[in-house]
């Protein structure tokens, strides 16, 4: 595989909202000032990780918090979604460069609002950080994927980071209402992370069935 297959190979998105929102990323894209560049956007994103993981933690004494953890997921979607698009729309990408510093920033905003999520009163610290390990493990295969094949799958089945940001705001309101208890959040957050194993062998069995059939055994 040449070297720079992680670069060049082309992105499969099949998220239930992938096209509209690329639509809205590449609108605003155009309409930031030159000023704004995507390295900003991606520190703002990181920024917003770690506001997210200290409202989930600051809810533990008011849960008006939760309504902060919300407005920061928009503004984490913003930075997060919005680096690559704006750097696409101005012609200035730097492919290695990107990659390696958006998957980097990726994992440690997972790890953050998992554990923000852990430290809160509403899920166990056990079940956060299983979904963080889990989601990790499943990024890792992705990577992997992208250099045995030259392509990069984002995501497993319709749902991805958009999607998820937008069930954590629903689990949010509900929350912060009343309208759900913090058990709700653990048996979500155990199911999220079955659910993310389950894809990860079933994607992995086709993976090396795929590969067998391209490098027989002698």
């Amino acid at each position: 595989m040449p070297e720079t297959a992680h670069k060049d190979a082309p992105r499969s998105k099949t998220f239930l909202l992938a096209v509209p929102e690329a639509r809205v990323l590449e609108w605003i894209a155009r309409r930031l000032p030159r000023a704004v560049k995507p390295d900003h956007l991606t520190a703002l994103g990181v920024l917003a990780a770690i506001g997210i993981a200290a409202a989930y933690f600051l809810s533990n004494g008011d849960e008006l918090w939760l309504w902060a953890a919300t407005g920061l997921l928009v503004v984490h979607w913003l930075g997060d979604s919005l680096d690559g698009t704006l750097a696409r729309v101005r012609k200035t990408e730097r492919p290695r460069y990107g990659y390696y510093l958006d998957h980097l920033v990726d994992a440690f905003a997972t790890a953050a609002i998992g554990i923000g999520l852990g430290l809160s009163p509403h899920m166990l610290l056990a079940v956060g950080l299983a979904v963080v390990i889990a989601y990790l493990i499943l990024s890792i295969n992705t990577y992997l994927e992208t250099h045995a094949f030259a392509i990069f799958t984002l995501g497993y089945g319709r749902l991805g980071p958009t999607e998820a940001r937008l069930m954590l705001v629903a689990v949010n309101t509900l929350l912060a209402l009343g309208l759900i208890g913090d058990g709700i959040l653990d048996m979500l957050g155990i199911a999220l992370a079955a659910a993310m194993i389950i894809a990860l062998v079933a994607r992995a069995g086709r993976n090396l069935k795929r590969l067998a059939e391209l490098e027989p055994a002698a």
